[in-house]
């Protein structure tokens, strides 16, 4: 399509819409209600059960020339986006779940009736369509119609995207009309699901074998976070959403497979911001005999192996910075990045000398501060994370927050566990796996001691765990990455809401009046 033809679609599109926005929505959808009613009167079924195409769009077109040449009659079917009509022509715009194609409409080639119905049709409206292709002296590539079929009446019309869809919350509300008018999210959405099927080849290539493990759960563990929880009235006991798979995925491990991993939705009952919904995606995935630092590297192997299949080139853009993924990347502890940006070595401070580091660097939540390990975090995550732009595994973290990690084999006081951070984001989180049953009961007891005195994120004391790490699990990596943290990465996205088709939201708001409640009253009153 030439730059002059596609201003011209461009001006045509926003007219009918810009008209129709200053029609109250309720007498709209009782214009489109009636004209229902008028093409059923012509025996018409604005509703039919199903239609034949023989291309896609984007197929169509890719095969134009000898499509064109040979005037085969093809068959397609969209919705119409945009619609204009010049005496006894009528032009439109179809789009279908491949591209958009323009259609022509001549009163000589499909007769009277055919384009009076056409002419009727609104925005919105699907359609399938028979014809031949073409040139017009714009230079744009058209099917020329002999025959078309309405396939779904649309009775809400079209949000005009320039100015009725710019509202984030209505964006995320309705995402299918946010993907009906705005290619580019659709696009999004097709990236998630290449990211996702790179990730499965690659485990499934490594020996990993898939497997599910239950939502549903008796008690929550893997994670420190707060659960959803409700109620099993059949076995009178209270159940909750998973908040992690850690510990039903070492139970594999120490059933006797070496390799498992699954793609698994979890859930956690806080905060909700750019980088958080309350229901999200995770992969899992546990290694037998294998510590932090093979995992890190495998880690590493296949974020490489994603982004060049998704992008064809291992550096990409995110924001302001371009990110380079083909580098060796950086390790770092936790500890010697806290010393390199603030000159403070916390290593061997007690409890109450980190509390008075952090509170000298202006850092005073006491929730923050509940013991040494929580103190690092906390000046770690105030002063260090902001600044990891480039690929970087920070490792060694203290073992009072990471109750589930195996302890440093070089100082009892750390432990083998590592987090990738891209763009100053955590990507994944890793781990060798702690197997000994008396320490992980210990660590258990100290989050008991935590969950008594108010933290609500602490985990609490799994017995069926510990009986099963009494049988004997060997020595074990296990990682974990958010899928959505990661396709907001690889697709330049910057809140976790553009890569969920359906976040969560607030109820409506206040006087918002739904669509079902004009359309029964429209009901009501033909009833009448």
């Amino acid at each position: 399509m030439s730059n002059n033809s596609e201003k011209k679609t461009e001006t045509n599109v926003q007219s009918p819409q810009n008209e129709e926005a200053q029609i109250p929505l309720a007498e709209l959808l009782k214009i489109r209600r009636d004209k229902i009613k008028r093409l059923r009167e012509q025996g018409v079924n604005p509703y039919p059960y199903r239609y034949e195409r023989t291309h896609y769009i984007a197929n169509a077109l890719a095969d134009f020339d000898r499509l064109s040449e040979s005037e085969t009659t093809i068959s397609l079917a969209g919705r119409i986006m945009a619609k204009r009509k010049m005496g006894k022509s009528i032009f439109a715009d179809l789009r279908d779940s491949t591209g958009k194609v323009q259609v022509y409409v001549k009163l000589n080639a499909v007769g009277q009736e055919a384009f009076d119905l056409f002419d009727s049709l609104d925005l919105g409206d699907i359609i399938g369509c028979d014809g031949t292709l073409f040139v017009t002296r714009m230079g744009e590539n058209t099917l020329a119609i002999t025959r078309f079929e309405l396939l779904s009446k649309a009775l809400h019309p079209l949000p005009d995207k320039h100015s009725g869809l710019k509202d984030l919350e209505t964006r995320y509300r309705r995402r299918y009309a946010d993907l009906i008018v705005n290619p580019e999210v659709r696009e999004v959405f097709r990236t998630r699901s290449k990211i996702i099927q790179a990730i499965r080849d690659f485990l499934n290539n490594h020996g990993f074998l898939e497997v599910e493990t239950p939502i549903l759960q008796p008690l929550y563990g893997g994670g420190n976070a707060k659960p959803f929880s409700t109620h099993h009235e059949k076995l009178d006991m209270p159940m909750y959403l998973r908040i992690a798979d850690e510990l039903y995925l070492k139970r594999l491990i120490i059933g006797g497979y070496d390799k498992v991993w699954e793609f698994c939705k979890d859930f956690r009952n806080e905060g909700m911001d750019r980088l958080h919904n309350p229901e999200f995606s995770m992969i899992e995935l546990y290694w037998a005999y294998a510590d932090y630092r093979d995992m890190g590297a495998m880690f590493e192997e296949m974020l490489r192996k994603v982004v060049l299949k998704v992008h064809g080139t291992y550096s990409i853009p995110y924001g302001d910075h371009q990110i380079d993924f083909e580098p060796p990347f950086k390790w770092a502890s936790m500890i010697d990045s806290i010393k390199d940006e603030t000159g403070i070595d916390m290593l061997d401070m007690s409890h109450e000398e980190a509390k008075s580091a952090a509170n000298q660097l202006g850092i005073t939540d006491k929730d923050k501060l509940f013991n040494w390990g929580k103190c690092v975090e906390a000046v770690w995550e105030a002063k260090v994370e902001h600044t990891l732009i480039q690929p970087t595994f920070v490792c060694d973290f203290p073992v009072e927050i990471s109750p589930l990690a195996k302890r440093h084999r070089d100082n009892p006081r750390l432990t083998e566990r590592f987090e990738l951070f891209v763009a100053a984001q955590e990507t994944c989180n890793a781990f060798s796996e702690l197997n000994d049953p008396v320490d992980q009961l210990q660590r258990f007891m100290q989050q008991g001691k935590a969950l008594e005195a108010g933290d609500e994120e602490a985990q609490p004391l799994d017995d069926d765990f510990i009986t099963a790490l009494s049988y004997g699990m060997p020595p074990t990596a296990g990682l974990g990455f958010g899928v959505d943290r990661l396709v907001m990465l690889l697709t330049n996205q910057h809140s976790i809401r553009d890569v969920l088709f359906f976040p969560q939201m607030k109820d409506y708001k206040e006087g918002t009046i739904p669509v079902s409640k004009m359309l029964s009253h429209l009901i009501d009153q033909e009833d009448e």
